[in-house]
């Protein structure tokens, strides 16, 4: 990396955006000593107009009422930039362009090859990050939605971490509540103990389905279950023993899925951890006027700080709006995913300070999660200021007809069935291409193209965007998928196996020249790979990396069409070009990684 105020050949501690952003910032304070210019950032832009590109001088000139031409003009005379940069350009109402001294990104991409840095730092100001995703529930099947839950959480812990921050995964199970007590029920009068050692999953379903039919039949079975779920709330040592052995066997499903998928947990806390505080949260919240008794319940109404249309406490009925509270007790005297809610965010405060705790779970909680942050803020007002809560909401996953995903009957799809149809598949397309592979090296080529095609299907759409699930367009080894992207990865280390078959060795301190167009467009496409990085934990968007890892490959694609690598006129081109060939590699591996992407190094 580069050391400020070295000349261009030295190496730098930052990377060159952060040195015209540094110095950008630097030159605001002293024209506008009272600005606040954490906002000023600089960004890459459309390449007519340079290579990186600030807008934030017209906001600023606003918000004085300045000219933001003539703001820009006078920054502009105090910002030397003369060791990263070629002329700036002030362009239309007040934008600031920067072009890149060629020089100078050689020099980065040769500190990267040499091994000082891949494009990207740790974080100047790491913070302590809960994530709160996939929470599957006991004794049920993991379907194909928790694909998205599990799939979203894990590449936005990969990124934070990658990027220095402290980040603690917590994986809260539904491991309490009233569907146990028809489990118990059922699990006393009609468990098939061998079905169960076959499939522990499918015999807890089976079981569920039995007595909740029962129960919608005949109000007495209704009552026998509740009766079960009072004993197991009490601490029965009978049922408590079964509770706890359908946890364990629920636990071995969750760690097969989470180990096909690569991904792990610092802590799984399910909700029944949290049951020993419920009683004295809702008393604190009664004790502090936060929470009232209405009806035998116990909620937490509006209290009239927010328009009623904002407002999550009020619902619009027939033109009049009534209220909508967070009921935190039930009047039979349980609580409820509030409670327990309230409960969880008061540990994880108490036990990690969180900077920030982020909750991956569907849109379709978005008003839970509203009511849940603003009745977190009126009882623990002083420790909500310093952590910030947040809801990462995703869309629903869809067939091709644009109906929820389903089965032909209809039902949930397993998840579990889903990644075995990927990797057949996979394994059907790979022994077509390469059908000379020998069969175990088919089959885990298969492995990574399978699940990589369905995790990064789930992740390339905007978060927030329902998605058409298309086992043709995620498998495709054309357009914007995992396939393609793996693919990329392989047919780079496929030019280092023909280099050493030529005895073409590739040297990472060779020196980086670059002249045609398509290897300077590549070498400052690999620059920008931190800043989406850090767009990705900043806004917690991964469709970001997707994206960015997408464009790479075609611009590498480009480079390799036009500047001949193995064939080039000399030596010091070839190596040159060798060079950039491995960062591209480098950059692949690792953007696909932060995925959870697992790549090969032959297809």
């Amino acid at each position: 990396m580069f050391h400020l105020g070295a000349s261009v050949a030295k190496i730098f501690l930052v990377l060159p955006h952060q040195q015209i952003e540094s110095k950008l910032q630097a030159a605001v304070r002293l024209v506008l000593p009272d600005a606040e210019v954490s906002a000023v950032l600089v960004r890459p832009c459309d390449p007519k107009f340079g290579d990186y590109q600030s807008n934030a001088l017209m906001s600023l000139a606003k918000m004085r009422k300045l000219n933001p031409r003539q703001l820009a003009t006078d920054v502009l005379a105090k910002l030397d930039v003369s060791e990263v940069c070629e002329k700036i350009e002030i362009a239309g109402a007040g934008f600031l362009n920067f072009r890149l001294k060629t020089a100078l990104l050689a020099q980065t991409l040769e500190a990267a090859a040499c091994g000082e840095h891949l494009f990207f730092g740790k974080a100047a100001q790491p913070r302590t990050v809960v994530i709160d995703f996939s929470s599957p529930n006991v004794a049920k099947p993991m379907h194909v939605g928790h694909i998205r839950s599990t799939g979203i959480g894990d590449a936005l812990q990969r990124s934070l971490r990658l990027l220095g921050h402290r980040v603690i995964s917590d994986n809260h199970i539904g491991d309490w509540g009233t569907q146990f007590g028809k489990l118990l029920l059922g699990w006393k009068q009609v468990l098939d103990r061998p079905a169960l050692e076959h499939d522990a999953i499918a015999e807890l379903e089976r079981l569920y389905k039995i007595i909740n039919a029962e129960c919608d039949a005949n109000p007495a079975r209704l009552e026998a279950a509740k009766s079960e779920l009072v004993k197991l709330q009490a601490g029965d040592a009978e049922n408590v023993g079964i509770w706890k052995e359908m946890i364990a066997l629920s636990q071995k499903q969750f760690d097969a899925i989470y180990g096909r998928l690569g991904v792990k947990f610092d802590f799984a806390l399910g909700e029944s951890f949290y049951n020993p505080w419920l009683g004295e949260v809702v008393a604190d919240l009664l004790t502090r006027g936060i929470a009232r008794e209405s009806e035998g319940a116990v909620g937490v109404f509006s209290d009239g700080s927010l328009p009623p249309k904002e407002d999550p406490f009020l619902v619009n009925r027939d033109g009049e709006w009534v209220a909508d509270p967070a009921l935190v007790r039930k009047s039979d005297g349980g609580f409820n995913y509030m409670t327990t809610d309230l409960a969880t965010i008061d540990y994880r405060l108490k036990t990690w300070a969180p900077d920030e705790i982020i909750y991956v779970v569907d849109d379709r909680q978005a008003g839970h999660f509203k009511k849940l942050f603003l009745t977190f803020a009126r009882w623990k007002a002083a420790d909500a200021t310093k952590t910030k809560l947040v809801h990462v909401g995703f869309g629903k996953i869809m067939d091709e007809d644009g109906k929820p995903f389903k089965t032909r009957s209809g039902d949930t799809v397993k998840l579990g069935e889903l990644l075995d149809e990927a990797e057949e598949r996979a394994y059907k397309i790979v022994s077509e291409k390469s059908a000379e592979l020998p069969e175990a090296e088919r089959k885990e080529i298969a492995r990574v193209i399978g699940l990589g095609a369905v995790k990064y299907a789930d992740l390339l759409p905007n978060r927030q965007s329902d998605y058409i699930f298309s086992w043709d367009k995620m498998l495709a080894l054309q357009g914007n998928t995992a396939p393609y992207l793996v693919y990329a990865y392989a047919r780079i280390k496929s030019i280092f196996r023909k280099s050493e078959a030529e005895s073409a060795s590739h040297n990472p301190q060779s020196a980086i020249v670059l002249v045609a167009p398509e290897e300077l467009t590549l070498a400052k496409h690999l620059l920008n790979f931190g800043i989406t990085l850090e767009a990705v934990a900043e806004e917690l968007r991964p469709n970001y990396l997707c994206n960015y890892l997408f464009e790479l490959a075609g611009k590498f694609t480009s480079f390799y069409e036009n500047c001949p690598v193995l064939k080039a006129d000399d030596a010091a081109t070839r190596a040159s070009r060798l060079v950039l060939c491995d960062l591209t590699a480098r950059v692949l591996k690792q953007g696909l990684a932060t995925l959870g992407i697992e790549t090969v190094e032959q297809m």
